[in-house]
């Protein structure tokens, strides 16, 4: 499933997202891409380590944890912190599918990529070229988002960042392991989900909606994995 949540992070947000990271030292991109990735990967990236990234990170892990899409949609379990890239001149990332696992912090346990998240953190007129292309079973999608708006598809993908001919591209990526590894299972319950409400704004009182909301539950328990 591919979903964009629109207005993750405020205009206030990204104002102070964006003056640090004016003043951040970036380092070489290729430093964490894998054997494959390093060969098609042209950009800057904040060193993981720094207490920028970390800042920041935190800020958009806070703003996650109050985002009701972003919850119903991920069924998160863990949730990789935040990094930060930049394109410009014609940085480019060439197509490739993440790393299936990646470790937390300080050896912390494995996060498994189930779902890839892109924030953008420069509005599209800022910068020509630059989309997100996602390739799957849906088709091929171009995205390119407002400041401030996230994409989440499936770490499945084959992706890419097309070159950037003009303007700063900035962004944060992260990965999120799921409760509900299957794809499939996690649409029907974020579409479930979705159908409850929509059922219990118009019909509040409606034996139904406790009804589907027990049988949401019910698959969820089925399909979690902790």
């Amino acid at each position: 499933m591919m979903l964009s949540i629109p207005g993750l992070l405020s205009a206030e947000d990204l104002l102070a997202v964006r003056e640090k990271l004016a003043r951040a030292d970036w380092e070489d991109g290729r430093s964490t891409a894998g054997h494959l990735a390093v060969k098609v990967k042209a950009n800057l990236q904040l060193p993981l380590a720094a207490e920028t990234a970390r800042a920041l990170g935190d800020l958009v892990l806070d703003r996650l944890g109050t985002c009701p899409t972003f919850i119903a949609a991920a069924l998160p379990l863990r949730v990789l912190p935040p990094r930060f890239n930049r394109y410009e001149g014609g940085g480019t990332y060439g197509s490739h599918i993440d790393n299936a696992l990646f470790r937390m912090p300080n050896n912390g346990p494995y996060v498994r990529s189930d779902i890839s998240c892109t924030l953008f953190l420069s509005g599209p007129e800022e910068y020509d070229g630059g989309e997100l292309t996602i390739e799957d079973s849906y088709g091929t999608q171009r995205v390119k988002l407002a400041a401030g708006d996230m994409i989440l598809y499936p770490g499945t993908s084959h992706h890419r960042v097309e070159p950037v001919t003009r303007g700063v591209r900035l962004a944060a990526f992260f990965w999120t392991q799921s409760l509900v590894p299957c794809q499939l299972n996690r649409r029907t319950l974020f579409e479930m989900d979705e159908a409850i409400q929509r059922l219990a704004a118009d019909h509040p009182d409606h034996d139904s909606v406790g009804m589907l909301t027990g049988v949401y539950h019910n698959l969820l328990r089925q399909w979690s994995v902790t």
